[in-house]
């Protein structure tokens, strides 16, 4: 199961357990937060709609906060004798996606998966005492 979450003005497809860096949330490190979710695919099921997809919860955990590598901005006009270099490090968020979809969600279905197998198992059992 994944998702594509839109954060900073940016989308990005995460599943459970990967890291990813964001622009900065204000938040502290051990953190968990909540991604708005834009898209949900979840094996043979994809929800497309922004607003269902929304009720869908990514958790994640803010591990550290950090500035990112040096970007160069240089401007120039020939023959004009212009010449302008500046420097930006933007400030990002590492995460870790903790979870996607509700606990509810994750429990529902498993609860679904537990029954058919048991129910597999009980009847060879039962054609076998007969």
């Amino acid at each position: 199961m994944y998702a594509i979450v839109k954060t900073g003005g940016k989308q990005y497809k995460v599943a459970p357990g990967d890291k990813l860096n964001i622009e900065k949330l204000e938040a502290e490190v051990g953190a968990k937060v909540e991604l708005e979710a834009i898209c949900i695919v979840d094996g043979d099921k994809v929800e497309v709609d922004p607003t269902k997809a929304a009720a869908t919860k990514v958790t994640a955990i803010v591990l550290e906060q950090f500035k990112g590598e040096k970007q160069l901005v240089f401007k120039f006009k020939k023959r004009k004798n212009y010449k302008k270099m500046q420097g930006h490090r933007q400030q990002l968020t590492r995460v870790q996606i903790e979870a996607v979809g509700s606990a509810k969600a994750e429990k529902k279905a498993a609860k679904k998966a537990a029954p058919k197998k048991a129910a597999k198992a009980e009847e060879p059992a039962t054609e076998a005492a007969e």
